[in-house]
């Protein structure tokens, strides 16, 4: 039976939230309950500028609060430069370093105030950070379904910075669908090509979606041979810089619904997963 990750990302839900701080205990008890579900992975936190996320900036305390003797899901926490990399990876129960790396230039800059160049001098230490300390590296090629600034774009440029990463080490990379502008015919075009050419690459989906459009790009990726999608619970979070404030993550219960639709295995805890789901209405 075919099988598919899924990776729920309550970070990017809950790190856009500015009107008031998510009490640390919460943030614990939601990503608690979302463990006990079966997701691969639970992208929990960050560790980057207080001032840049200030809803993240309790990321290591919310990690002490963390039960982990049940749970199968390994933990990825993102981070934006060195720094981050040093701090996050202290720590033995993280698993992944996300790092979100653009293949727009403009909009790494206004991410990380960094160009790409820089970017990927940056990439390259993370990389040896996370060898020496026992971790992964997940790249997010953020804005990969194309970009709203007039960055050239295309499969060869995608392909460019794949081959580039995949030289430099990296063996998870996950296309963004930063500002939710990817259609069917993007998604299959870009996966159809990539994953043949790199069977040692992991291809991920992180993709941004409105209600009406998440079934079409999740059928066109899965089909064109992705294994690995983010989610998040009710499509909460996605990116501050999309026009349309219907454009959201991906919700997880539509993941669930399309794998079990095709028969696909997820691991999902039905019972857990609606417990999970009544933590996100209490934080959301």
């Amino acid at each position: 039976m075919k099988k598919v990750k899924l990776i729920e990302c309550p970070r990017d839900a809950m790190q856009g939230i500015k009107s008031h701080f998510i009490p640390t205990e919460a943030k614990a008890r939601y990503i608690n309950a979302l463990l006990r579900v079966g997701f691969d992975t639970v992208d929990f936190g960050s560790f980057v500028s207080p001032k840049a996320i200030p809803q993240m900036r309790d990321t290591a305390a919310v990690l002490s609060k963390l039960d982990l003797r049940k749970t199968e899901s390994k933990l990825l926490a993102i981070i934006a430069n060195i720094r981050g990399a040093n701090d996050a990876s202290q720590f033995e129960e993280i698993n992944y370093l996300g790092y979100p790396f653009s293949i727009s230039e403009n909009f790494q800059m206004r991410n990380t105030g960094k160009t790409i160049a820089q970017s990927t001098l940056i990439l390259d230490e993370i990389l040896n950070i996370a060898t020496k300390t026992n971790k992964e590296v997940v790249a997010y090629l953020s804005m990969g379904f194309g970009n709203p600034y007039g960055d050239p774009w295309n499969v060869d440029i995608v392909a460019n910075w794949t081959e580039k990463l995949t030289k430099m080490g990296v063996k998870i990379i996950s296309l963004s669908d930063t500002i939710g502008s990817s259609n069917a015919e993007i998604i299959d075009y870009l996966y159809s090509n990539l994953i043949p050419a790199y069977p040692n690459i992991e291809f991920g989906a992180h993709l941004h979606t409105t209600p009406s459009t998440w079934f079409e790009k999740v059928d066109a990726a899965f089909k064109a041979g992705c294994n690995r999608f983010d989610g998040a619970i009710m499509g909460y979070g996605g990116c501050p810089m999309a026009k349309d404030e219907l454009t959201g993550n991906m919700p997880t219960e539509k993941l669930v619904s399309y794998f079990n639709q095709h028969k696909i295995t997820t691991n999902i805890q039905a019972m857990s997963f609606e417990s999970a789901y009544n933590e996100a209405i209490k934080i959301f």
